[in-house]
């Protein structure tokens, strides 16, 4: 149940970390497509393990198949299937969680759901599954290439060192300069610094992901429960680490005036335009044209290397401390997954935009 997401462009995932691959299908890809494997492997890469000193040390290369849709270099029409491998597991380090659930991880829900679950590495939680995300959502932006539609997400926040500029302010050029994937040189140096402190602690620390989406074109969303953003939401609140949503003005728009907070309309240029953009380029729960940007929290890692208290299949009070490989923080190897989402959710939304008006 529920492992498929999307209307028309739709992305079905399966696998667990620790089975023999994680993959997935496209569907409702347009034939004539230009479907090119390096850069959905340059996607992977952005996401893998072992990329950098802040990051989990498991080594996996991530390397994508392309299974089933693609004849000579281009989308059939048909459903794209793809998996990639899991190579280097250690179940072993899960072994002391046979029996015991640890906070904050899926382990006690999934057992009381299922009456099962797969201890190593948390099964169908963990985060292996976003490997799926990224390859679907890196197909969708071969979709839109061409449109001149733009995805753009970076690292605003660590913990409380919070990047204190908008990102028009910011060269988003830079972001791949940074192993945090924050485009500020001096904010991404503190970042770090706080990653490391958190490892050093055998800890773990939350942060923000800003996203930016550019030149999409008025129209797309689906009143009334497919409003733009609340697809953008859905998506982006299915991420395991995600703790909350907001896009333009956000919460802080709750503190504002309707004069205050109101985007007044323009033409210039030969178009309709807005002069602010608290809205977010979304009103109606349809894109005006301006930029959509949003932000997305994320929690620290559940899984620390310190001692905590938790409780047993037995219902006894216990004492847990875990062992592995783990992020100190998820954030920098998130970034490429709020991209990911972001792209099937506007792929799926021009979809949905084509089949709105009448053909005739």
């Amino acid at each position: 149940m529920s492992n498929t997401f999307g209307n028309i462009f739709r992305l079905t995932t399966f696998g667990e970390s620790h089975g023999v691959a994680v993959g997935g299908v496209v569907d409702g890809m347009p034939a004539g497509v230009k479907i090119d494997e390096e850069k959905i492997q340059a996607w992977l890469n952005r996401r893998r393990p072992g990329q950098s000193k802040i990051t989990t040390p498991r080594d996996e290369k991530d390397q994508v198949r392309l299974l089933s849709g693609v004849f000579e270099g281009v989308s059939t029409g048909h459903p794209i299937g793809f998996m990639v491998e899991n190579t280097n597991q250690h179940s072993k380090d899960y072994s002391n969680i046979a029996e015991t659930y640890r906070p904050s991880h899926a382990d006690y829900t999934y057992e009381t759901k299922y009456g099962i679950r797969d201890y190593r590495g948390g099964g169908r939680s963990s985060a292996r599954e976003t490997i799926s995300r990224v390859v679907g959502g890196a197909l969708a932006s071969m979709m839109m290439e061409g449109t001149g539609i733009s995805v753009t997400a970076y690292t605003s926040a660590v913990g409380t060192v919070e990047l204190q500029k908008s990102y028009k302010e910011l060269d988003l050029s830079r972001i791949e300069d940074s192993i945090v994937r924050c485009p500020d040189a001096e904010a991404s140096e503190q970042m770090i610094a706080e990653i490391e402190k958190a490892k050093a602690d055998k800890d773990s620390i939350g942060g923000v992901i800003t996203c930016v989406v550019r030149n999409l074109p008025v129209g797309l969303g689906e009143p009334c429960f497919d409003k733009l953003q609340a697809m953008l939401a859905h998506a982006m609140l299915s991420i395991g680490a995600v703790k909350g949503f907001e896009y333009g003005s956000g919460f802080a728009g709750a503190r504002m005036r309707g004069s205050e907070h109101n985007d007044p309309f323009v033409f210039r240029n030969g178009k309709v335009e807005t002069e602010t953009n608290n809205s977010g380029g979304i009103q109606g729960g349809i894109s005006n044209g301006e930029d959509i940007y949003f932000r997305v929290a994320f929690k620290p890692t559940a899984t620390i290397l310190k001692e905590q208290q938790t409780v047993n299949r037995g219902r006894e009070n216990v004492s847990l401390t875990m062992q592995g490989r783990h992020d100190p923080c998820v954030v920098p190897r998130a970034v490429p997954i709020v991209e990911a989402m972001t792209n099937i959710v506007l792929a799926d939304a021009i979809m949905m935009n084509r089949s709105a008006k009448m053909p005739f």
